[in-house]
């Protein structure tokens, strides 16, 4: 078994499990992260080796300080894969590759899943349906959008994950206020049109571009009505065999393909709008979802995406036959909440189903899983007027846009 040299990037903490997973299958993993994060409970066990970055920034400075660094390291150590760990990796994984002719995901290939923009016009240009949108680089072309669609419309960033920074707006003249706003930030923003529907995450592995691995959840409540709402968050498995599943699986396919998915996790969103119900492509990402969806698709399935895509990217490093997990078929859900106490007691919360309890400050959240698709819809109800009540809390939006 050859023992290879994996450089992991994590400027938030995560991706403890894949460097214990990619450690205990015989590799050397390096983590590069941000300086303030050294101090953070990373598997130290796992890791031989930390490389630190003054600012998780991807400036053009950044960047270049970045490659001399670890041009530096590189002549006493070898790099065999690198691997982006989150959304704000993936240009500085994707770099890196290109610059020390490293196998795996290229610039261009990495921005169909960190750019919004590059996404919708990829989709577009395959055949695959998206919200109607709009570049903001030219002002006729904005106009004539604005005129041709139907409002409200979603004024998002490009680069950034979840729903940071998005806005709504409800009349030409409220989105071109917006618009300018943003200054010389414009052109990392896009347009769309919004439109009410139920929302989808697809959470899967790929090996060769194809998915080995792949689960189906619905959003009760979008991580956007929660930003911008308020609300509390949740999110439950969808069965694995209906035809819901199966479209979202047709889509899921479609759209990885499309983008050049080779081999890794990704999460995708996927909306049935009310209007036509037809599914549209929202957005993807190659990472393991966030927000602990990992483990609510852990308790359902009985997989361990982390641990799973280690594996994944050790075997084919390794040119050795990867094979995927087999589902335990279990229905689980997920409710998360910011909560007014520093930290909640959960000891509250004693049914049999629980598989997960947060712990984080200022947060409550649980995981639960069932055979019983209809138990664990009853329970999250019940949490989410338990929370309402008890715990529940809500944070004021940013006004300001990012870059």
């Amino acid at each position: 078994m050859s023992q290879l040299s994996f450089l992991c990037i994590a400027t938030f903490l995560k991706g403890q499990d894949f460097m214990k997973a990619c450690k205990e299958l015989g590799n050397t993993v390096y983590l590069l992260t941000d300086q303030k994060l050294a101090n953070e409970n990373w598997p130290r066990e796992a890791i031989d080796e930390f490389f630190f970055l003054p600012s998780p920034s991807n400036s053009p400075d950044d960047l270049e300080q970045m490659i001399v660094g670890l041009a530096h390291a590189m002549r006493s150590r070898k790099i065999d894969r690198v691997v982006a760990l989150d959304d704000f990796d993936v240009e500085k994984g994707a770099l890196i590759r290109e610059t020390f002719r490293i196998d795996g995901m290229g610039q261009t290939t990495a921005r169909y899943f960190r750019d919004k923009l590059a996404m919708r016009t990829r989709a577009f240009a395959a055949g695959i349906r998206v919200p109607a949108f709009s570049s903001l680089f030219h002002d006729e072309t904005v106009t004539a959008f604005l005129q041709t669609t139907e409002s409200p419309w979603l004024i998002k960033p490009r680069s950034e994950a979840s729903t940071t920074g998005i806005r709504k707006v409800h009349s030409l003249e409220e989105a071109w206020s917006a618009i300018h706003l943003l200054g010389d930030l414009r052109h990392h923003y896009l347009i769309e049109e919004f439109k009410p529907g139920k929302v989808y995450h697809v959470d899967a592995l790929s090996v060769d571009g194809k998915a080995v691995f792949t689960r189906v959840s619905q959003y009760l409540a979008t991580p956007m009505e929660v930003a911008h709402g308020g609300g509390v968050f949740r999110t439950r498995t969808l069965p694995l065999d209906t035809p819901e599943t199966d479209a979202l699986h047709q889509i899921n396919d479609q759209v990885l393909e499309a983008f050049g998915m080779r081999y890794s996790a990704s999460h995708s969103e996927y909306i049935r709008g009310d209007h036509d119900g037809e599914l549209y492509f929202l957005e993807t990402a190659s990472r393991v979802g966030g927000a602990h969806i990992a483990e609510m698709v852990e308790a359902a399935s009985g997989v361990n995406l982390w641990r799973e895509w280690a594996k994944l990217e050790v075997a084919v490093a390794r040119k050795e036959h990867y094979v995927p997990p087999v589902d335990t078929e279990k229905y689980a859900g997920l409710i998360v909440s910011l909560a007014r106490q520093q930290w909640p007691d959960l000891s509250v919360f004693t049914e049999p189903e629980i598989f997960w309890r947060i712990n984080r400050e200022y947060h409550v959240g649980l995981i639960v899983n069932s055979p019983d698709r209809d138990r664990v819809l009853t329970l999250l109800d019940e949490y989410m007027h338990r929370i309402y009540a008890e715990f529940h809390a809500s944070a004021p939006l940013p006004d300001k846009p990012t870059s």
